[in-house]
C-alpha cells in the first residue's frame, strides 16, 4: 500500500513540473527557472533593480535563471505587426542593464514577448550604447520642471511621484 502512495505521489509531482513549464511555454517564457514575477499574477517581484550609473530603476515583467544566465522578459499585450518596436527594444535594454549592474551578470539577451509572437533581442554593445544615448538625451531634455500631461486622477493615484508632484489630481 505505501509503495502505491509513493508513486501516485511521484506521478503527481511529475503532472505538476509538467503542467508548471506548459505555463511557462504559453508565456513566451524560456526555459529555466522563474526569480521574479512582474506582473498581476500570484506573487511580485520583491523589489525593483536599480543600476546607480545610469540613476536607472525598474523591473522585468519576469526574470528567468537558465544556469547562470539571467533572461529579462517583457511581455506587451499588444500584436507585434512589422517587429519589435524600437521602444521596446530600449524598454528591454534597460532592463539587461538593471540586471548585469543588480547581479553582476550580464544577459546575451532578453524576451520581447508580444500577443502573437516572441522576440529574442540580443544585448550587444551597440544596444548598449544606444541605451547609454538615449538616457542621456532624455536627461538634457527633463531640464527644469515638466507641468503634468493629463487631466486623469487614475494616472496621478498611480503615479510614483504623487507624493512631490505639486500639480497632482489624486
Amino acid at each position: 500500500m505505501a509503495v502505491i502512495v509513493v508513486i501516485v505521489l511521484f506521478g503527481f509531482g511529475l503532472l505538476l513540473l509538467w503542467l508548471s513549464r506548459r505555463a511557462q511555454i504559453d508565456a513566451g517564457l524560456p526555459p529555466g527557472r522563474l526569480l521574479s514575477q512582474d506582473t498581476l499574477g500570484r506573487w511580485r517581484a520583491a523589489e525593483s533593480l536599480y543600476d546607480p550609473v545610469h540613476d536607472l530603476t525598474g523591473r522585468p515583467d519576469y526574470l528567468v535563471a537558465q544556469g547562470d544566465r539571467l533572461i529579462p522578459v517583457e511581455v506587451k499585450s499588444g500584436r507585434a505587426h512589422a517587429g519589435p518596436r524600437p521602444s521596446h527594444r530600449l524598454q528591454l535594454a534597460a532592463y539587461c542593464r538593471l540586471v548585469e549592474a543588480v547581479y553582476a551578470r550580464r544577459p546575451s539577451y532578453g524576451v520581447l514577448q508580444y500577443a502573437d509572437r516572441r522576440y529574442d533581442i540580443p544585448y550587444t554593445a551597440g544596444l548598449e550604447t544606444e541605451l547609454t544615448n538615449i538616457i542621456a538625451a532624455m536627461r538634457r531634455d527633463l531640464v527644469g520642471e515638466m507641468d503634468r500631461s493629463h487631466e486623469s486622477p487614475e494616472r496621478c493615484r498611480a503615479c510614483g511621484f504623487r507624493g512631490q508632484c505639486d500639480q497632482s489630481l489624486a
